[in-house]
């Protein structure tokens, strides 16, 4: 990579976490894309009578049995996160999985706030609740619930000072609502509040679940929804889009920080902008193609980049024949002052792959651009044959991507990409990446020892973390067995069930985990304890004391253990979630898939 010049405006993305159709994470999420696959389902009729959706319906000849819905949607660790178990069926779905998102991107960051006690911001979004507005809004459900009880467990307003209050985090909280671009305006508005010195760290993402569309949708009348089920990006065929169910959240921080704290950088975002149309187009609905060009030519500026450079632009690719027609000519048009180039700039979009996710279409856009980065490869997009006959492709700077390609690096550029949301309304939003900075070299040797930190709140709970770190460091053979000690030691909170490892470099230290030998693999309930033990007297006690300590509940102050060593954080699996079912069901409003097992299990009751 070249030599890159840092002018202290780049924000570094430090963590991320998402749950998408056909994906529990963001490493799977990675699998699909980069596999080509489509992970919108049809289901079938036998299907679709145990979900409840009403005959009616299915005879509808504009219904179209597509889902595209993630996994657990209806699942919640609510003794996590304090929550009782009538307040869990009342929460917005939503919200729930934005509690588990928030948690998973600082875990995967290695950021544990309540011990380095830095302000972290949460900018989040939401579709509308339509929990409550198909589930707890039906008349026998309405008798039971408090109103104001119902109301404040599904506004939006409580999204994302519920995530602050469960996480006793203190930097700027507040949900953000822009239609399709929600996600990607909390983060460019999370950006704003770190280069302000609002926040040290930034958590910036959304989720959009509708639970009246998880078993299929009606494609009717000027909707724009796809009478097919297939979402056709630039592709002659586009028939419209059909929505998905799924979120993500990103951790972000100032990239000087990051450095200085051995943060994992996985891409960089260079600046961002946002705008909006105002009336100068066709109706509410419609996009512009001056408000999306001025947006695009804003964020390369603010980010004092050559948009000759950039070759991948992740675009909003809804699959509608305008919009995508529209989203070309805008990217046409920015280019056209700094580039006669043509076909030099890759074209992709998630929504082939995973639908529409509304309020979260952006975020989701976001992460595969930062993996694709990571990875250097660019996915491919999918039922691309032939292209939209409004765009000339061959006179375009823009070419779709129908395979799998590795992203080649310019001699003296790093890699560099542009992720587009466009809103219902006429807000766009458009950030500019960069890849990773090459990492620096160590300043401080590995310790001949390491002290391998896991916890949980229950038993089971804690086996499954060993079995998930176990499993990880095996397929990660090059980890540093130090930089892991400390991303558990100080990027992780302290739970009651404990158990620790004491090891070398060099040992095989996922066997140990595995084998859980009681000689090695320590394991305990920690009683209360108040014990703390400063820094600077750790390294004398030696790393079995160190061990035992902390398994009987004391506090080692590992920041101060470390101190004047330079290490990395590393990217780990996050916090096994114990979820269970908390859903509320109503007449004529389907089931999650995942409940047909539990509906299964009821009506032989």
């Amino acid at each position: 990579m070249a030599r890159v010049d840092y002018d202290g405006t780049e924000i570094a993305v430090i963590g991320m976490a998402g749950r998408f159709p056909g994906a529990r994470d963001v490493a799977e999420l990675w699998r699909n894309l980069r596999g080509g696959v489509d992970s919108a389902r049809r289901l079938s009729p036998a299907e679709l009578a145990a979900l409840g959706v009403p005959a009616a319906l299915v005879a509808d000849p504009d219904y179209v049995p597509v889902t595209a819905q993630m996994p657990d949607v209806e699942r919640f660790d609510a003794p996590f996160f304090g929550v009782s178990d009538h307040e869990a069926e009342i929460l917005d779905p939503q919200q729930r999985i934005l509690l588990e998102l928030a948690w998973e991107a600082l875990e995967d960051a290695g950021h544990d706030p309540e011990a380095d006690r830095r302000a972290v911001g949460v900018f989040a979004g939401a579709s509308l609740s339509t929990y409550l507005l198909f589930n707890l809004s039906d008349p026998s459900r309405r008798a039971t619930l408090d109103p104001w009880e119902a109301l404040v467990a599904n506004s939006g307003d409580s999204l994302a000072t519920r995530i602050s209050y469960k996480l006793n985090l203190k930097g700027p909280s507040f949900t953000v609502q822009s239609a399709c671009s929600t996600s990607l305006l909390a983060v460019h508005l999370a950006c704003a509040s770190l280069l302000n010195e609002e926040c040290d760290v930034a958590l910036a993402g959304a989720v959009s679940i509708k639970v009246n569309l998880l078993a299929g949708y009606l494609s009717r009348g000027g909707a724009g929804l796809s009478p097919t089920g297939r979402c056709r990006s630039f592709d002659a065929g586009a028939d419209g889009m059909f929505f998905g169910h799924g979120g993500g959240v990103v951790a972000l921080k100032r990239l000087a920080d990051a450095l200085t704290d051995g943060d994992a950088v996985r891409a960089l975002i260079r600046g961002s902008a946002a705008n909006n149309d105002g009336n100068l187009k066709v109706g509410y609905a419609a996009p512009s193609v001056e408000g999306q060009a001025a947006v695009l030519t804003e964020a390369w500026s603010v980010a004092g980049i050559d948009p000759g450079t950039l070759s991948y632009i992740e675009a909003h690719g809804t699959g509608t024949r305008l919009g995508d027609h529209i989203e070309v000519q805008a990217l046409e048009r920015a280019f056209h002052p700094h580039t006669a180039r043509r076909g030099f700039c890759a074209l992709g979009s998630v929504k082939t792959n995973i639908g529409h996710l509304d309020a979260a279409a952006g975020v989701a856009s976001l992460i595969k651009t930062v993996l694709s980065l990571e990875h250097r490869q660019i996915p491919p997009s999918l039922h691309f044959a032939h292209p939209n006959p409004e765009v000339d492709f061959a006179a375009s700077p823009v070419r779709p991507v129908t395979e799998l390609a590795d992203w080649p690096a310019a001699e003296d550029q790093p890699r560099r990409a542009g992720v587009s949301s466009f809103g219902l309304g006429g807000t766009n939003v458009h950030l500019v990446l960069e890849e990773a900075p090459p990492e620096t070299p160590a300043l401080a040797p590995s310790r001949a020892w390491g002290v391998l930190l896991l916890s949980a709140r229950s038993q089971e709970a804690l086996e499954r973390a060993t079995d998930s770190l176990a499993a990880h460091l095996a397929s990660h053979p090059a980890l540093s067995l130090s930089d892991v000690a400390f991303t558990l030691q100080t990027g992780r909170r302290a739970f009651a069930h404990r158990r620790t490892l004491v090891c070398h470099p060099g040992e095989d230290v996922a066997g140990l985990l595995r084998q859980r030998d009681p000689e090695r693999v320590l394991t305990r309930l920690a009683e209360a304890t108040d014990r703390t033990v400063p820094g600077a007297g750790m390294d004398a006690l030696g790393p079995h004391s160190l061990a035992r300590l902390w398994l009987h509940g004391g506090s080692p102050d590992w920041r101060a253990f470390h101190a004047g060593e330079r290490r990395r954080r590393v990217p780990l699996p996050t916090y096994p979630f114990e979820r269970r079912r908390y859903w509320l069901t109503a007449p004529g409003v389907p089931l999650p898939l995942g409940a047909l097992a539990d509906a299964a299990v009821e009506s032989a009751h």
